[in-house]
């Protein structure tokens, strides 16, 4: 592997980094709180695994720098929506099936929603719309789906970094001011602001755009070298400590890895974890919780239905991986191709 693969590849190593934290603040101290564990969790476990929540965070940087990639190598936005909708809806549906079908047979039944709202779940426009998630991981799907969106609307329609520039600049602005005074937005802009703005995680998004940027072309100018400063600080403002500095973090690992810091990590069992990440973060929380629960009802000690789980959980990640995911790229690369030499051939 030549040091520029090892380099990405250090990337989609702390993607899989950042989803077994999720994993692992779900199965341990979330549980724990929400249906309670038979077993006392250390306290030092506890408070370090309660950080794990906040690997979403790293998710939204390395969104910023994929699909600002992804943006400057795909034609139009049709192609670009094409791309994300591949890329998302085979593995998430699959996960909405799975994880339907597994509440309604093993719990937990608080955990269990509607047909309808599965159905409503596969648009990852649910939430706008008020219904409850098939897994509460899909959250942060229904924030990326909107980041999408936002960035194909101004990439294609500005068409520009220098432009682009301002709205970043605005959408920041816009970003510290909606967390300082969270409380204070009045109700007609709440929606714009807190969901279709997300201002709580736009800055994420835009640091990792801002640290591709770099990566890309070099020293960034000024101005953008303080846009990426602020970008950096606002979880700083937006979030609680010490979870503020973790966040801080977030940024300082991710840049050491653009910097080619942390090659290291790529390696063959964490890149084969980071290609399961994805997949991982559909599936692991709800169907997590009934085999965790149905282990407790089987008199098995704790420990062993949070082996259980994590060995499930790693399992159909592994099969939505290889048998949906995989397969739906390589048929949307090959039928792209096929396109685009169809379109050659016919503007020749």
């Amino acid at each position: 592997m030549n040091p520029s693969q090892a380099r990405l590849g250090s990337l989609d190593a702390l993607r899989g980094l950042a989803a077994l934290g999720v994993v692992l603040f779900h199965y341990l101290p979330y549980y724990d709180k929400l249906f309670g564990h038979s077993f006392e969790i250390p306290q030092l476990l506890t408070d370090t695994l309660l950080f794990g929540r906040y690997g979403v965070h790293l998710f939204f940087i390395l969104s910023g720098f994929v699909i600002f990639m992804t943006l400057e190598r795909t034609r139009n936005a049709a192609w670009f929506g094409l791309a994300r909708g591949v890329r998302l809806l085979p593995a998430l549906w699959t996960g909405i099936i799975l994880t339907f079908v597994s509440v309604h047979l093993l719990g937990p039944e608080s955990r269990a929603v509607s047909l309808e709202t599965a159905f409503l779940n596969a648009t990852l426009l649910h939430e706008y719309f008020g219904a409850e998630h098939v897994d509460g991981a899909y959250w942060s799907l229904v924030v990326e789906v909107t980041f999408y969106s936002w960035m194909a609307l101004l990439f294609y329609t500005l068409r520009g970094w220098s432009r682009l520039r301002v709205a970043f600049w605005a959408w920041m602005l816009v970003s510290y001011a909606g967390v300082i005074w969270w409380k204070q937005i009045p109700d007609s802009l709440e929606f714009l602001i807190k969901d279709l703005m997300f201002v709580k995680y736009a800055p994420l998004f835009i640091g990792g755009m801002l640290i591709y940027r770099i990566y890309r072309y070099g020293r960034p100018a000024a101005g953008d070298a303080l846009l990426l400063t602020l970008a950096v600080c606002h979880g700083l403002v937006a979030y609680k400590f010490p979870y503020s500095l973790f966040v801080l973090g977030c940024f300082t690992v991710f840049s050491l890895a653009v910097a080619g810091r942390l090659n290291w990590l790529a390696n063959a069992p964490m890149l084969w974890l980071g290609s399961l990440s994805y997949s991982l973060y559909l599936v692991h929380q709800n169907i997590g919780y009934g085999v965790i629960s149905w282990s407790y009802n089987a008199g098995l000690p704790g420990w062993l239905g949070i082996c259980l789980a994590l060995g499930m959980a790693l399992f159909l990640a592994s099969a939505i991986h290889y048998g949906v995911e995989q397969p739906a790229l390589r048929w949307f690369r090959s039928w792209r191709s096929r396109a685009e030499t169809a379109r050659t051939l016919k503007a020749a």
